[in-house]
């Protein structure tokens, strides 16, 4: 673990720091996955996972699960419009406990948030949010011609100051080409396996996405034993609401009954009351 103080000013302890994981760019792989709460969080760190992928409103919650493990913070496309809501975004989620941001947005959002000090992570390829400009949701880099405009923007991404970028859906080759000629450290989902983090959504990676992409692999079962488990809601609930229509539901087990003597006393007392309204 190393010793760090987050950028709210808190001392903390990390698996990894960005210079980490810029000193292991082509010499290991670090594995990444998503959490949206403390229990997914909580687990990742438990199972050893060197990276956990975001969004910036699930800081709080995902720090209580996963204290130690390096967390990128998404400032989400659509919730900030102008460069200064998301320098103050990402400002906001290094405070409290990001280790670095992540924007799919312009050079310039990403210049504006590097030269406050944030580590900064774009994203290039298939950007899913921007698919309609690439004629939808589609592989990317599979031309020479496309990986070189993937080379070119990894270039500018770099100047702007970013450490990082996701690759969404890029030719495995491409990648083994651009990846050791850029000063980036790349994350690879649906990339293949020559960049330097490998990123699976945790849904995917256990087994929990109806209808996973073709990229993702499925480790375990999650979504038969979920079935199992609303079976078993339903089965509870239907049971719960019989037994209050037959009576057998709240029965003594599950009541409170008065001291010895005391009921006949109340009904003693009660019979000699003025009468409640009626």
């Amino acid at each position: 673990m190393k010793r760090i103080y987050t950028f709210g000013g808190y001392p903390a302890l990390r698996n990894l720091t960005v210079a980490d994981i810029v000193a292991g760019k082509g010499r290991r792989k670090f594995v990444q996955t998503t959490a949206t709460n403390r229990i997914e969080a909580a687990t990742a760190e438990a199972a050893g996972i060197d990276h956990l992928s975001i969004v910036d409103h699930d800081i709080a919650e995902v720090r209580a699960g996963a204290p130690n493990t390096f967390t990128t913070a998404a400032l989400m496309a659509s919730d900030y419009a102008t460069h200064d809501e998301i320098l103050r975004a990402g400002i906001s989620a290094a405070a409290a406990g990001a280790d670095a941001v992540y924007t799919l947005r312009s050079f310039k959002a990403v210049e504006k948030l590097a030269d406050e000090g944030l580590s900064v992570q774009g994203h290039l390829g298939l950007v899913p949010r921007l698919s309609t400009q690439i004629g939808g949701l589609r592989a990317y880099g599979r031309t020479a011609e496309e990986a070189m405009k993937l080379a070119e923007d990894l270039r500018r991404l770099e100047d702007a100051g970013a450490y990082a970028v996701e690759l969404e859906c890029v030719a495995d080759e491409a990648i083994a080409e651009i990846s050791p000629r850029t000063g980036l450290v790349t994350h690879s989902i649906g990339s293949g396996g020559a960049a330097d983090v490998i990123f699976l959504f945790q849904e995917d990676a256990c087994g929990d996405t109806p209808n996973p992409p073709r990229h993702a692999k499925a480790f375990a079962d999650m979504a038969s034993v979920r079935s199992q488990l609303e079976a078993e809601r339903l089965k509870g609930l239907q049971a719960y609401r019989t037994a209050v229509l037959d009576g057998s539901y709240p029965d003594a087990a599950t009541s409170i009954a008065m001291k010895p003597g005391e009921h006949a006393k109340l009904r003693e007392l009660l019979d000699k009351r003025t009468p409640f309204h009626r």
